[in-house]
C-alpha cells in the first residue's frame, strides 16, 4: 500500500484533526491491506507465507473491531458498515 492510499484512509476515518492510531483508522487500514493481499492469493495459490500473514491480519483486525464494539457499539456499526465487512 502506497504512503497516498494510507493517507488517504486515515483522512476519511481519522476522529480529529491529528488522528492517525485510533481503532476506526487502524481497522480501516488493516482492511484495505487484507483487501489488496486476497486478491494477491487469488493469483498465487501456493504463497503460503503470505496466506499465513493474511490470517494474522484478519485475527487483529478482528481483536481491534471486538474492543471497538466493547467500548462505543454505534462506532463499531457505522465503521462495519463503512467497510462492508460481514458480521
Amino acid at each position: 500500500m502506497s504512503q497516498v492510499d494510507k493517507t488517504t484512509v486515515q483522512e476519511k476515518f481519522r476522529r480529529h484533526e491529528t488522528d492517525t492510531g485510533s481503532s476506526d483508522v487502524q481497522v480501516a487500514l488493516l482492511s484495505k491491506r487484507i483487501e489488496m493481499l486476497t486478491e494477491h492469493l487469488k493469483k498465487h495459490k501456493k504463497d503460503h507465507s503470505s496466506r499465513y500473514g493474511l490470517i494474522k491480519m484478519v485475527s487483529a483486525r478482528r481483536r481491534l473491531l471486538d474492543y471497538l464494539k466493547q467500548k462505543d457499539g454505534e462506532r463499531y456499526q457505522r465503521l462495519i458498515k463503512e467497510l462492508s465487512i460481514r458480521r
